[in-house]
């Protein structure tokens, strides 16, 4: 990818198709095989919707013997509390192997809460599920701007800047930002209902029990889900490398053509690097809390991590943090 934001000049729609190629060689043109190619990552993974793109997390009822017995074997025990576990501030979390759904940690992760941007994830989900042409290009509208749930929010974007469909979307996954998320929606065949009602069957078809969604940015606090839900969501987004790309992409500066918007990506993690990320969303309302969800690879382990309702953003990093180190000292899969 670092290759990719050194040309941030070029169209972002054009790069991304020679994402697992030469990245200097630019097409000009979006073909559906490529976006299918991007969008499913198939070469490497199960198409989304298929059988294997379903998890099933297996609660730790069963495992929680073994688990304990992994965890007397940390031998740096100074940062966990005395049963092994790691101390989550964090109202709810879930650390899950994101191979076999076996659920490692897991604090009121039943629970339905506010999830904030963290509905973004399903946004994407849902974009890259329409097949939609992703050089086209959007405007945005006075109304993407206009909040959800009786919010509004800060943006950098302004009414009448123009994005192809990709860059919204990476606009949308790596900075948060709500206008591009809402114009998403917006743009979507059948319009902001139909794109709601394409969120909230698509939750129902993963098995999001207790998932719903009422818009596509994450300020209306009536968009929930428990984090084991969570958990289901970014181990189906982990299906889609354009998700993948996207979301875990530190920098990138958008050319806009009368200006350039520099953007990071909203988590620290990601824009620090030393864990190996694969999908990452945050979130932030006051309803919600300070949210992340994550897929990471830590120890030969694939995981996912989710945390909701954390104070602050530090102390949201700090738990996110202590579950990644935790998981580093659990034994290496076999």
């Amino acid at each position: 990818m670092s290759a990719l934001l050194s040309l941030s000049s070029t169209s972002f729609a054009d790069l991304v198709m020679n994402s697992s190629g030469n990245a200097g060689q630019a097409s000009i043109n979006w073909s559906s095989a490529d976006a299918s190619q991007l969008m499913n990552d198939e070469d490497d993974f199960s198409p989304p919707g298929s059988a294997t793109a379903t998890t099933t997390i297996r609660q730790a009822g069963a495992v929680s013997t073994t688990t304990a017995a992994r965890a007397t074997q940390i031998s740096d025990t100074s940062r966990y509390n005395y049963n092994g576990q790691p101390s989550v501030n964090s109202r709810a979390a879930l650390v899950m192997d994101a191979q076999t759904g076996e659920v490692l940690y897991s604090k009121n992760s039943n629970i339905a809460l506010p999830i904030a941007s963290i509905t973004k994830l399903m946004t994407a989900v849902v974009t890259a599920d329409a097949r939609l042409n992703m050089s086209e290009q959007i405007t945005l509208e006075p109304i993407d701007f206009a909040g959800a749930g009786g919010k509004n929010s800060s943006s950098t974007l302004k009414a009448g800047d123009k994005m192809n469909r990709a860059e919204v979307l990476l606009v949308a996954l790596m900075k948060s930002e709500n206008p591009a998320a809402a114009a998403l929606a917006r743009t979507y065949p059948g319009g902001r209902p139909a794109f709601v009602a394409a969120m909230n069957a698509k939750a129902r078809q993963l098995g999001m029990t207790s998932t719903h969604y009422y818009e596509s940015t994450g300020l209306d606090p009536r968009n929930q889900a428990s984090a084991r839900d969570l958990g289901i969501l970014v181990s189906s987004a982990y299906q889609y490398g354009l998700i993948r790309q996207f979301s875990t992409t530190p920098h990138y500066d958008f050319n806009l053509g009368y200006r350039v918007l520099k953007s990071n990506n909203t988590n620290a993690l990601v824009r620090n690097g030393g864990w190996n990320i694969n999908i990452s969303k945050t979130g932030y309302i006051n309803e919600a809390g300070r949210c992340v969800v994550m897929h990471a690879t830590v120890n030969n382990r694939p995981a996912v991590v989710v945390l909701l309702g954390a104070g602050s953003s530090q102390a949201r990093t700090n738990d996110a943090t202590e579950l990644f180190s935790w998981l580093s000292h659990q034994p290496k899969r076999i």
